[in-house]
């Protein structure tokens, strides 16, 4: 495997790629033009220029995330192809640049969810957290208002202003969107990609729902063993495949993470492990990423992944605000770096052990 940080740019990103390159064992960074909307064409001189910054600082690019997907193509309207076309036409100068590795997801309007993005812990240190009473206690228009005041100053992933703005003629498009027709619209999207992806060797890693329930009503199918075997076998190419990560699919306490690394071999190209405290199965909050700070054993989560011979990037999410630092809501540096280093130091235990 290859320990990465996720980096959103140097317009918008508090953490620098020269504090990245001082993580022991970090060599790459999962990135993305942030400053585009979904359904822009990436010029293949932006990414040249993303590229070219990244590798100056001694970092490459080991994928993006994400190139996010219209909601004319979640919801299947009829303007979805030429969306489409665009997302075509972005892969392609993708694979031109010498970028295989693409994570996305396919959330109809929230991105992600949590109810607080500043919950403070016993240590002092605050955190990402959720509530399902909270969501039940707010109308979708009101979501951003909600946590917006603890975004720092930054914008965060799938929550852009402009985009919430737009909030009811979203939910107004996914009228009629329920969990069958939202898999037939992922059939169709995937089908239409895979053979840029196959032209050009990009394995397209989905992000699970986060949280993995509905919220506000929304279809949610990317949730659990069943539904992602699912997704690979209606699309049954080797460039279909998953983005694990334990935080997401971790949300639903029915879901044997360690079991469904296992049941994914081979399909698994990117991974993103953090640790979740549960106070009871619909109110969690993101912890530390040792396993005795949250409710996950990472150290079997780990041992999977190694025994499938996983290979891919992976990185540490969502981080704890610590040390006083000020900074995008679980994308600081400090608690991502001890991340990093307490993954890497899980990884060459199980590898040694295995020798």
């Amino acid at each position: 495997m290859e320990m990465t940080l996720r980096w959103y740019g140097s317009r918008f990103d508090t953490v620098t790629l020269e504090q990245i390159r001082q993580i022991p064992g970090v060599t790459g960074v999962i990135t993305t033009l942030y400053d585009t909307a979904p359904g822009d064409v990436w010029s293949r001189e932006q990414i040249h220029a993303l590229k070219e910054e990244v590798e100056a600082a001694g970092l490459h690019i080991s994928g993006i995330e994400s190139v996010n997907v219209h909601d004319a193509i979640k919801a299947g309207t009829a303007d979805r192809d030429r969306y489409i076309d665009n997302y075509i036409e972005t892969l392609e100068n993708l694979g031109k640049e010498d970028i295989h590795l693409v994570c996305y997801n396919f959330m109809p309007v929230f991105d992600w969810t949590r109810t607080e993005l500043a919950r403070v812990r016993p240590d002092g240190s605050t955190v990402l957290a959720y509530t399902q009473e909270a969501v039940d206690a707010l109308h979708p228009e009101d979501m951003f208002a909600s946590i917006s005041g603890d975004m720092n100053g930054t914008v965060m992933p799938g929550w852009e202003p402009e985009r919430m703005e737009h909030i009811r003629e979203m939910f107004e498009m996914y009228q009629g969107v329920d969990d069958e027709a939202l898999f037939a619209n992922l059939k169709y999207f995937l089908e239409r990609i895979m053979p840029v992806c196959r032209e050009y060797d990009i394995r397209m890693a989905i992000h699970p729902d986060d949280p993995a329930w509905s919220v506000f009503g929304l279809p949610r199918i990317i949730v659990n063993k069943e539904n992602i075997l699912r997704m690979m076998k209606m699309v049954d190419d080797p460039h279909n495949g998953v983005t694990f990560c334990s935080g997401s699919y971790g949300t639903s306490l029915e879901n044997d993470l360690p079991d469904m690394i296992r049941s994914l071999k081979g399909r698994i190209y990117f991974a993103h492990v953090r640790n979740l405290k549960f106070h009871s199965p619909t109110n969690f909050e993101e912890a530390a990423h040792l396993s005795s700070d949250g409710s996950f054993d990472m150290y079997e989560i780990m041992k999977a992944l190694y025994d499938i011979g996983f290979d891919g990037p992976i990185r540490p999410d969502h981080g704890r605000m610590i040390w006083g630092e000020k900074a995008m809501p679980g994308y600081g540096l400090y608690d991502r770096a001890l991340g990093a280093a307490y993954l890497n130091g899980l990884w060459e235990a199980i590898e040694k052990s295995r020798r």
